[in-house]
């Protein structure tokens, strides 16, 4: 008797706990379905780059011993331009035989690749082309980018909810009016690509050792756009 009661207690406190279900809005009037964005513009403040060295050679250990160095002077050089640790991050290390293949032979192995790429973040727009050409100057032969991003979007985003709102707003006095109503309260509201994705980076630039012209780059605008769906009634 006494073990039924602990858990007739115990079942009647967990029925205590559980929470009430959120009640649906009641509607009198009519409901109305807006679907609004609303869009901002800021100039991005970070530059995304991937920067890599090949080296090739006839054993696998002077591929890797050519790489490594190779690499060291990529990453020298970018840390001598400003870069920090943690904007350096090593995305790519491979090593990989090369054949020669012939006709009715099996294939042999004539030499090896390596390859070692890193992903690169600037904080100095304005630098990344002078970054660039050091990147070269220093042997860097694969070069990814760059691409441009908002480091923290969250205050733009919120500029961009606001604008969704006011438009929804806007536009749902406008539908009331037309049909001979007035909004009387706003029923729900959700939100669509609040999140910021930055643009995938530009296709691979093939970069010569040689010292040519400095290159160009510019950061531009980029647009951080937010949906909602707003549910009105109308009376």
């Amino acid at each position: 008797m006494m073990a039924a009661a602990a858990l007739a207690g115990t079942a009647a406190g967990a029925q205590a706990q559980t929470l009430p279900a959120t009640p649906v809005p009641v509607i009198q009037g009519t409901r109305l379905d807006i679907v609004a964005d609303g869009a901002v513009t800021r100039v991005p403040d970070v530059a995304t780059i991937s920067a890599g060295v090949v080296s090739q050679a006839a054993t696998a250990g002077a591929a890797m011993a050519d790489n490594a160095k190779r690499m060291a002077g990529v990453v020298a050089a970018l840390k001598k331009a400003g870069v920090a640790d943690r904007d350096i991050q090593t995305s790519v290390l491979n090593l990989n035989p090369q054949y020669r293949y012939g006709e009715n032979m099996p294939p042999v192995i004539t030499g090896y690749q390596a390859s070692n790429q890193v992903s690169v973040r600037f904080r100095d727009v304005k630098r990344s082309g002078a970054i660039l050409d050091a990147l070269v100057a220093q042997g860097a032969n694969q070069i990814n980018g760059p691409s441009f991003s908002v480091d923290q979007p969250e205050a733009a985003l919120d500029e961009a909810r606001t604008a969704a709102i006011r438009t929804a707003r806007s536009r749902a006095t406008l539908y009331a009016a037309a049909a001979g109503l007035k909004v009387k309260r706003i029923l729900a509201i959700s939100e669509q690509g609040g999140n910021y994705q930055p643009p995938m980076p530009m296709p691979v630039m093939a970069m010569r050792a040689e010292k040519a012209a400095d290159t160009a780059v510019e950061a531009g605008e980029q647009k951080l756009s937010v949906s909602v769906t707003v549910s009105f009634e109308l009376e």
